[in-house]
């Protein structure tokens, strides 16, 4: 059974918006799912053939289970323990310890519910529930190394939690990353094994034919070392005063699809340079000013959803020095709470990225709570800002995030105080609104809408029309009906007769 989702919730939603309430209401249903997921890993890990999840690598798993489980009821050093409530724990293993409440994380927890933690384990399960028969040298080789890393993982949480322990891990392709921590870079080239010590916030790393490293543990994220085998994780100040900080995680294996297939537009991952970091940093630092302009519920929306960055290369540009001169980003599914983007060019263009992949978090949240609609995922649509055809869900998405945009511009509109900052803010808004009213009667049209569904549908509408009371400069909207007949027009050149724009 779904999850019920209040009226309220739903409303706000639908106008792209999202209270405290609301915010909290689709963390902790992702928080419970991506608890299910690793328990799921587990279940398939104790139910897999021997053949596919070897004696050894199941008696593994459960060891590191069992160390989050100790650093689960440690909790952090000097802090508190797990906070107990009256309602019943989560069960099966997915319980670390009973009547755990995950709205104040222990380390353990706060190692399972990170984004990347989804995009693991989802990669892990289609490992071990491969097709019957032996798995190949290659996909025993892919798993056995997918497995390794819930070991890092249960390594980081204790040492976290303060607990003395010594494990043995494995690097992949010469490198062994711990997460929140950092990466060490092996001696051995390939997938070399690392005998990990923790005594005292401190980490001892020691190889074959090689001397220990030492890393000294940090509060939040990161861990230093003098070795210039180790490169420590990243992150960012909070969004605003007394957020926590914000991870750039540029060091995770399952940062981004691993498979060679990427989302449409995007990128491939990068390892941050100083230059870049410094980059990050510039545009960061303004980042939630820019997003206050466009209300304040933007920022309450960022600081509430994110939990990591994921940095990806500058996509090709047109710089005459060949330098990357676009920007891209996106979202994953599976890594609710994570953002991919290339290096923001300005704080303001980044505030813009922020409210279009967060209002495509919240949808696919909400999606997963309930059934908007029962379209068949056949690709048949016509979206002004895709060149290809996209399924109904995909329509409803794109004019989800476009309709936030097109409210986003329109208060930075608003609240400008020069005339050039409020043209740019017209012209985005027009656009935005002009391609979101291009798709709206399809939306509202389908007989696939569910009562809730067609619920949400309408306050999208109302929050279209709200916008359409006050609308851009009519030089602004002319020009953005033209850009949009012209994308209907090439569709149509494209893909008619075989589908018609107006479906």
């Amino acid at each position: 059974m779904l999850p019920a989702v209040p009226d309220r919730a739903l409303t706000e939603l639908g106008r792209t918006e999202g209270g405290p309430d609301t915010l909290a209401l689709l963390v902790r249903d992702q928080d419970t799912r991506r608890l299910l997921v690793v328990r799921a890993v587990l279940d398939a890990v104790e139910g897999a053939d021997d053949a596919v999840c070897p004696p050894r690598a199941r008696a593994r798993m459960r060891e590191d289970w069992a160390l989050l489980v100790q650093a689960d009821r440690a909790g952090p050093p000097g802090g508190y323990g797990p906070e107990r409530e009256g309602a019943g724990p989560v069960p099966g293993p997915v319980s670390l310890s009973h009547g755990v409440s995950v709205s104040r994380r222990s380390p353990a927890r706060d190692r399972l519910l990170h984004p990347l933690i989804g995009p693991w384990a989802r990669r892990c399960l289609r490992g071990l529930e491969a097709e019957p028969g032996p798995p190949t040298e290659e996909g025993a080789r892919e798993l056995a190394r997918d497995l390794a890393h819930f070991s890092a993982a249960a390594a980081v949480a204790a040492a976290r939690a303060g607990i003395s322990f010594s494990v043995r891990l494995r690097g992949r392709d010469g490198v062994l990353t711990l997460p929140s921590l950092g990466a060490l870079y092996t001696v051995q080239s390939g997938d070399a094994m690392v005998d990990v010590l923790c005594r005292d916030r401190r980490l001892i790393m020691r190889q074959s034919g090689a001397s220990d490293i030492v890393v000294h543990l940090e509060d939040g994220v990161g861990a230093w070392s003098g070795s210039p085998a180790w490169t420590p994780a990243y992150a960012l100040p909070g969004l605003v005063p007394g957020a926590e900080p914000m991870a750039v995680d540029d060091l995770d294996p399952y940062r981004t699809v691993r498979d060679g297939s990427l989302h449409h537009g995007l990128s491939g991952p990068t390892t941050l340079d100083e230059g870049e970091r410094k980059r990050w940093a510039q545009a960061w630092a303004d980042t939630a000013g820019a997003l206050e302009i466009g209300g304040e519920d933007r920022v309450a929306e960022a600081v509430g959803l994110l939990r990591c960055l994921v940095p990806l290369a500058v996509p090709p540009g047109t710089d005459p020095k060949g330098r990357g001169t676009g920007s891209c980003s996106g979202t994953r599914r599976e890594a609710f709470g994570a953002l991919l983007s290339s290096t923001p060019p300005t704080p303001k263009v980044f505030a813009a990225t922020l409210v279009h992949e967060l209002n495509h978090t919240k949808l696919a949240a909400l999606s997963d709570m309930v059934i908007l609609h029962q379209a068949a995922r056949e690709e048949r649509y016509f979206a002004p800002w895709r060149p290809d055809p996209r399924p109904y869900d995909g329509l409803l998405q794109g004019a989800y995030s476009h309709l936030a945009l097109a409210d986003f511009h329109q208060r930075c509109a608003l609240a400008a105080v020069n005339q050039a900052d409020r043209e740019s803010a017209w012209t985005l808004h027009a656009r935005y609104q002009a391609q979101v009213g291009a798709v709206l009667p399809v939306l509202v049209g389908s007989p696939e809408l569910t009562v809730v569904g067609r619920r949400f549908v309408d306050e999208m509408v109302g929050t279209y029309e709200r916008m359409a009371g006050i609308p851009a400069p009519r030089g602004h909207v002319v020009q953005a009906r033209a850009y949009v007949e012209v994308a209907r027009a090439l569709w149509v050149q494209r893909h008619g007769p075989r589908l018609s724009a107006a479906e």
